[in-house]
């Protein structure tokens, strides 16, 4: 179940306007990571950080004190299993026919490492 207070505080967060980043910041950003961004490209880039930044921003001052953490988002839900059978035979022999060199069953390769 989700905890709606979580939801509606998170959505009253992204209410505040975000701090967007400067266009020298999007020119700094994009050289750390090796960007060549054109002059018309920077634009995009400056309102897209910006909202991630807003986003993850939103994200910290949400109070999680009353949710519990979960192990992974199926706690509580059991998972529809197969029966553990056989449904293929053992088919390496065929495999390994077409394999240049076999020796008991392994692949033999040229060596690689002195």
């Amino acid at each position: 179940m989700y905890d709606f207070a979580l939801v509606f505080a998170l959505r009253d967060a992204l209410r505040e306007p975000p701090m967007p980043l400067t266009r020298e910041q999007i020119a700094s950003i994009a050289e750390l990571a090796r960007l060549d961004l054109s002059s018309n490209e920077i634009p995009v880039y400056q309102e897209s950080l910006s909202s991630i930044l807003a986003f993850v921003g939103a994200l910290d001052q949400v109070d999680t004190a009353r949710v519990t953490p979960l192990a992974h988002p199926l706690t509580g839900l059991t998972q529809r299993l197969r029966p553990d059978v056989v449904s293929e035979s053992d088919r390496h022999e065929e495999y390994q026919q077409n394999a240049p060199r076999v020796a008991a069953g392994l692949y033999l390769v040229p060596k690689v490492i002195e």
